[in-house]
């Protein structure tokens, strides 16, 4: 094409040109500006911290859970071994320390192999490490230019605001090695079983390898083929000088020691959530799983290991049972499950030694020791028991067990008869009335005349406990069981004696516990302190007391409650050398079954039934 014909085009098209000779650089820009304000601000870079796993520890310093969304706990550069750090630069981006976020030379690579090849080789990337952090922590991993420009201008960003050594150390602690461990601390524990700084070159070279692809090279699924990718960073580690060929040689023929590590074993799930739900409101969902806290609780690791084996063993016991089944059979209830609850406290400050919610809290995370409100039964007469010793009855008092008859006259239920013959002579109509007749009898209605205070509550006598109340009063009563721990509402009658009001497990652990306590109430508490994630104090968890009763009266009630398990309803539950009080406890038709005990240091409550009320026979 000779000069005039070009001429004559340029003329012909001139203005088209120039226009694109303007819009195009001014869209570019455009679009350059717009991915710009899409990026996070200067502060956002200079401020970041990873999510880091959560840590809750029981009493004894025994780690017992991890909440996390990431499974990560940070570390400085300065105690990760060089070896670690020139495996992954090696691998991972040779010229870190010599180019400014991106690599040209890098870029180009990966086009040509990704075109001529067209993915044979696999897609490679050509990203820097500071690229690879960016995609990491700001970007999403979908492949289109938008993103691969905004990664451009990130890895940009944070070479100009951060210095090189820290960005390798938020890439060591923040880039994802395999098996659920989130940077280098997380990836040295899992894998080895080791911090960061015992980790040897062999090691350090097998993690480096896990980069690229961590579930495809992980030791846990194909040995061989780590040892291959080991192999290949260990070499490049030779052929740029960071280590010798000989060093190469002996790391090569290392054996690969990793195993898969044992979960973290799930000690008391319902506890681990009642911690949380106590923790959440005042840090937030965010800074619970991904601040990186250390939470020491009052749990005993190992008093909750015992309480589980001896409480899943006993109702074991029950279920297979042949009476227990055929009952069940009886009420077409054969495929039910037993479930049960258990809670410990220690009597002098409150903190939750041992606490079981359930069977199964995978199938069931409704935690029966706090929020399932059930009958106490006779669990629930120490309370009439020591309202009865504050207001003028003593251990020594004769009281009459006999059968009682009250009629309701169509304002209050009135003792009308001490002897069941009465009944005899009512119109049979008024016997089918619950509402107009009530009759409380003794278990196996089993009388035994005048007998002790003492006796009454030891033999967990219903018609003495009836008398208590009665002469005490339903309000006063309840006035007292508050003052122990009670705070469901209660009934205002007198079968609230015998334990006809809906309570829960926590509620009767805290009263007997403060029996125990000599008269000082304290509140159940799980969390001791919280320690953000540089080790420094931001919760502290301290014991609630209150004085709420006579130390007399619980020092008698105690001593009466001994007796229970001396020679009571309780004997199944008396301990060898070990001075010890309690109650045991049923409801009507057995759909309930309590027992609730203490020694000097610690107070211990049990429920067993079925939540649909099923009785258990």
């Amino acid at each position: 094409m000779d000069k005039e014909l070009l001429f004559f085009y340029f003329r012909k098209y001139r203005y088209a040109l120039l226009s694109a000779a303007i819009l195009l650089p001014l869209t570019f820009t455009f679009y350059i500006g717009s991915l710009l304000r899409e990026l996070p601000s200067v502060e956002a870079l200079q401020t970041y911290s990873p999510a880091l796993a959560t840590k809750i520890y029981d009493r004894n310093g025994v780690l017992i859970y991890e909440l996390f969304t990431e499974k990560r706990r940070m570390t400085t550069l300065a105690e990760i071994p060089e070896n670690v750090k020139k495996a992954i630069l090696a691998i991972e981006d040779t010229n870190f320390y010599h180019h400014y976020g991106f690599s040209p030379r890098g870029i180009i690579r990966a086009a040509v192999n990704n075109t001529l090849y067209k993915g044979k080789r696999g897609l490679q990337g050509g990203s820097t490490l500071t690229q690879q952090l960016s995609k990491t922590i700001f970007l999403s991993r979908e492949r289109t230019l938008s993103r691969k420009l905004k990664e451009l201008m990130m890895s940009v960003q944070l070479e100009r605001n951060l210095s090189k050594d820290e960005i390798l150390e938020l890439y060591l602690n923040q880039i994802y090695f395999g098996a659920g461990a989130y940077g280098i601390e997380a990836a040295s524990r899992i894998y080895f079983s080791k911090t960061p700084s015992e980790i040897t070159l062999d090691e350090a070279a097998l993690l480096a390898g896990l980069v690229k692809a961590p579930n495809y090279f992980s030791p846990f699924n194909n040995p061989e083929r780590t040892k291959t990718r080991r192999a290949t960073v260990l070499r490049r580690m030779a052929e740029i000088g960071f280590i010798t060929p000989a060093e190469a040689s002996a790391a090569q023929n290392a054996e690969i020691q990793s195993q898969r590590p044992a979960a973290v074993s799930l000690v008391s799930p319902y506890f681990v959530e009642y911690v949380r739900l106590q923790l959440e409101p005042i840090f937030g969902e965010d800074m619970i799983y991904r601040g990186g806290l250390s939470i020491y609780t009052t749990l005993d690791a190992d008093f909750q290991k015992s309480a589980e084996e001896s409480f899943e063993k006993n109702i074991l016991i029950v279920e297979t049972d042949p009476k227990f089944a055929a009952g069940l059979a009886k009420q077409n209830k054969s495929s039910s499950t037993l479930q049960g609850s258990l809670l410990a406290v220690d009597v002098k400050t409150g903190g939750i030694l041992a606490m079981i919610g359930g069977r199964n809290f995978r199938v069931s995370q409704f935690n029966r020791s706090t929020q399932a409100l059930r009958q106490p039964g006779s669990s629930f007469k120490p309370i009439i028991y020591a309202a009865g010793l504050e207001n003028g009855f003593k251990a020594t008092s004769v009281m009459e067990d006999a059968p009682l008859v009250y009629l309701n006259d169509g304002r209050d239920w009135r003792l009308t008869a001490r002897s069941t013959d009465f009944l005899e002579t009512l119109d049979p109509k008024i016997l089918e009335d619950p509402m107009k007749v009530w009759v409380p009898q003794n278990y196996k209605r089993k009388y035994h005349g005048l007998v002790s205070y003492r006796q009454a509550l030891e033999q967990s006598m219903n018609s003495v406990a009836i008398r208590i109340i009665e002469t005490v009063t339903p309000p006063k009563a309840i006035d007292y069981a508050r003052r122990l721990g009670v705070t469901s509402n209660l009934t205002n009658t007198l079968s609230l004696a015998l334990g006809s009001s809906d309570v829960t497990l926590y509620e009767m652990v805290r009263s007997f516990s403060t029996l125990s306590n000599y008269g000082i109430k304290t509140k159940p508490f799980a969390v001791t302190k919280v320690e953000d994630k540089d080790g420094r104090p931001i919760y502290e968890g301290r014991p609630q007391e209150e004085e709420v009763m006579s130390a007399a009266t619980c020092f008698v009630m105690t001593h009466i409650m001994k007796g229970v398990l001396e020679k009571g309803t309780g004997r199944a539950a008396k301990l060898r050398d070990i001075a010890a009080a309690g109650k045991t406890g049923t409801t009507n038709d057995n759909t309930d079954a309590w027992f609730i005990g203490y020694t000097p240091d610690f107070a211990c409550g049990v429920w067993v039934g079925f939540d649909d009320k099923t009785s258990l026979g």
